[in-house]
């Protein structure tokens, strides 16, 4: 079991967390509740936990500063749930490398997905190690795995799935992360939304097996994930600014 620190302004919020852990039987105890930043850092500094949960609907503002303070002292995991759903507050909470952020509205799915994905990277983390480490180096591995090698993943399964119809949300419930906080993430990270990434992959792959391949054009297509001519055309065109054909040809008068 993982020690678990939730952060709530609803001093009820504590027994209806614990059922929730009960009834889904997630790897998690709760340890402590905290009504308020100050509190959750006295408790944090009192008492080891592998888990923090902060709810921001009372405060978003506060809730960020908490992991502020957190982050100066602490690589322990951090999940935001609450909230809205907009793109400068999830690229602060970026900024302080929570591991997870569910706005609202909140489901019980993927909220417990989240749980799952948190207690995935602390078991490796731990599992890694030959020898007994201090908690501190567990978790700040673990805050590493989630916060920069989930865009890494995403990138090898486009490299790997390229022929298939790929989507993020797909790829978000096979990684377990929100769908929302990780194309956020990715364009952070990447200066670009996914779809131009995925876009971007497709027609470079595209250019590759015309440029060093004898494929027809509606074999390159399939390959680079479009089932109808006409939309791999345009896409092309759009991208390249001359058809596929156009481009092969090209390749062969210059060659």
């Amino acid at each position: 079991m993982y020690k678990m620190l939730l952060v709530d302004s609803d001093h009820h919020a504590k027994e209806w967390m614990k059922r929730m852990l009960d009834r889904h039987q997630a790897e998690f105890e709760l340890e402590s509740h905290a009504a308020a930043a100050v509190e959750a850092m006295s408790m944090l500094s009192a008492q080891d936990h592998q888990l923090v949960l902060i709810n921001m609907r009372a405060s978003e503002e506060e809730g960020l500063r908490l992991c502020g303070c957190i982050r100066e002292k602490s690589r322990v995991p951090i999940v935001l749930i609450g909230g809205r759903n907009e793109f400068q507050f999830a690229r602060k909470a970026l900024f302080y490398q929570v591991n997870d952020y569910l706005p609202d509205p909140v489901s019980p799915e993927e909220f417990v997905a989240s749980l799952e994905n948190v207690k995935r990277e602390l078991d490796a983390a731990l599992f890694s190690r030959n020898q007994p480490v201090p908690w501190a180096k567990n978790v700040q591995q673990a805050a590493a795995v989630s916060s920069a090698d989930i865009i890494d993943k995403v990138k090898a399964y486009v490299e790997e799935a390229l022929h298939e119809n790929i989507t993020l949300k797909e790829i978000s419930h096979i990684f377990h992360f929100n769908y929302s906080y990780l194309g956020q993430k990715f364009k952070v990270q990447e200066k670009m939304t996914f779809k131009e990434y995925l876009l971007q992959q497709r027609m470079e792959k595209a250019k590759f097996l015309l440029e060093n391949t004898d494929m027809k054009v509606y074999e390159i297509a399939n390959e680079v994930g479009y089932t109808e001519m006409d939309w791999f055309y345009k896409k092309f065109k759009t991208y390249t600014g001359v058809s596929a054909n156009k481009y092969r040809k090209t390749l062969i008068i210059t060659a």
